[in-house]
C-alpha cells in the first residue's frame, strides 16, 4: 500500500447502500434532535461517552467494570484497565473540542487523540516490523505500510480525503476513512481505539451530531468477528459495498437504540426534577440535578465543585438525597459514593435491535 485506496463512487451506487444510508440518516437526525432537546446535552459526554469508551476498549481486550469506571479517580489504586478506558474518554473529549473549535480533523488532532489514548508521544510509526496477526493462530493476516515516509504521505492523503469537497455521502466517507485508517495502521499502538474515536469526530464535523455521543463501539463489539473479516476481505478484494453497508447499518442500529435511551433519560431527568422540587425544595437547584445526571456515581467533592458549596453542605445534600431514595450510598475503598441507580440501570442496559 503506497497510495490511499478510494473506491469509485459509482461502485457504491447500489440498492443495499442506498437503503442503509436512508435508514441511518433518518435515525441520526432524530437522535440529534433529541439530544438538542435536553436541557443540558453536555451531560451526554459524561454518560454515553463512558459507555463508548468501555466497549471500544473491550474490543482490544481491555476489560473493566462499571463500578470501576463510574467510581474512578486518579489514584494508583485504580485498575490499569479502568485507567485505559478513562484515557479513551479523555481522548474523545480532546478530539471533540478541537473539531468543535476548528471544524477540521487535522493530523495534529489525530496525533493528540492517539497520544491521549496511549499516554505517550511516540507519534507516527518510524520503524518497520509492525504486522497484524490472528489472535487465535498467530498467523500474519495483514502487513501495513512499513516505510515512515509512506505512512506520513498516506496520513496526509487521509486528512485530504476526510475534508474533500465532493458529493460523497458523509456516512460513506466515515466508513471508507475508518477502513483506510486501520489499513494505514499509522501508530505502534492504539490504532483501533483512535480509529473508532475518529469515526465519531467525522460525524461531528459533518454536522450529523453536535457531540460525539454515538455508541458505535457497542455494535462493533457485538459483531467483532464480522468487523475484522470485512476489514481484511475489503483489502483483499477491493470490493467496498459489504464494508460500507456493515458500518452504515451499525450507525442506524446504534442511533435507533440511543433514541430510546435519550427519550428515557429525558423522562428520568424530568421525573427526578419534579420529585426534588416536591420532596426536597430547600436543596433543589438545577446544578444539583445536573450533578446527579453528570455523575452516575457522585460524591461530596463533585457536589462541592459543581454547586460551589462547602464540604459540610455537600455532605448534607447527599445524605438528604439518600434518605429520600434519590441515590444509594455505597462505600468503595475509602470513599462514599452516591449512586443514581435509575440512571446507572439505564446506561448499563443499552441494547441493540435484533440482538
Amino acid at each position: 500500500m503506497t497510495e490511499l485506496e478510494i473506491p469509485a463512487s459509482e461502485s457504491l451506487d447500489v440498492k443495499a447502500v442506498w437503503q442503509s444510508l436512508a435508514e441511518a440518516h433518518r435515525y441520526l437526525a432524530e437522535l440529534k434532535g433529541l439530544c438538542e432537546s435536553l436541557p443540558n446535552n453536555a451531560l451526554l459526554l459524561d454518560t454515553l461517552a463512558i459507555q463508548e469508551a468501555k466497549d471500544s476498549s473491550e474490543i482490544e481486550n481491555i476489560i473493566t467494570t462499571h463500578d470501576e469506571l463510574f467510581a474512578y479517580d486518579q489514584s494508583s489504586a485504580a485498575s490499569p484497565a479502568a485507567k485505559e478506558v478513562q484515557n479513551y474518554l479523555a481522548a474523545l473529549k480532546t478530539g471533540s473540542s478541537q473539531v468543535q473549535a476548528s471544524g477540521l480533523i487535522r493530523l495534529s488532532t489525530v496525533l493528540d487523540v492517539q497520544a491521549e489514548v496511549e499516554q505517550n508521544n511516540a507519534g507516527l510509526r518510524k520503524l518497520p516490523g509492525t504486522v497484524l496477526k490472528n489472535q487465535a493462530t498467530g498467523a500474519v493476516v495483514y502487513e501495513p505500510p512499513q516505510d515512515a515516509r509512506v505512512i506520513k504521505k498516506l496520513m496526509g492523503q487521509w486528512v485530504d480525503f476526510v475534508h474533500a469537497d465532493n458529493k460523497l455521502d458523509p456516512l460513506l466517507r466515515m466508513a471508507i476513512a475508518h477502513h483506510q485508517f486501520e489499513s494505514i495502521h499509522p501508530f505502534y499502538d492504539g490504532n483501533g481505539r483512535t480509529g473508532r474515536i475518529l469515526n465519531l469526530l467525522i460525524l461531528q464535523r459533518e454536522g450529523l451530531l453536535d457531540l460525539p455521543v454515538l455508541y458505535l463501539s457497542r455494535y462493533i463489539t457485538s459483531t467483532k468477528s464480522q468487523y475484522y473479516q470485512l476489514l481484511q476481505s475489503t483489502r483483499d478484494t477491493h470490493h467496498w459495498v459489504d464494508w460500507c453497508v456493515y458500518i452504515v447499518r451499525g450507525v442506524a442500529k446504534t442511533a435507533k437504540s440511543e433514541i430510546r435511551l435519550v427519550k428515557n433519560l429525558r423522562d428520568l431527568i424530568q421525573t427526578t426534577k419534579q420529585r426534588l422540587r416536591d420532596e426536597l425544595p430547600k436543596i433543589y437547584s438545577q446544578d444539583l440535578l445536573n450533578n446527579l445526571f453528570r455523575h452516575p456515581y457522585t460524591k461530596i467533592e463533585f457536589v462541592e465543585r459543581d454547586l460551589g458549596v462547602s464540604r459540610i453542605t455537600a455532605a448534607k445534600h447527599l445524605d438528604a438525597l439518600a434518605v429520600k431514595g434519590f441515590v444509594l450510598k455505597k462505600k468503595i475503598g475509602r470513599t462514599n459514593f452516591y449512586i443514581n441507580s435509575p440512571l446507572f440501570e439505564l446506561l448499563t442496559h443499552i441494547g441493540l435491535d435484533d440482538e
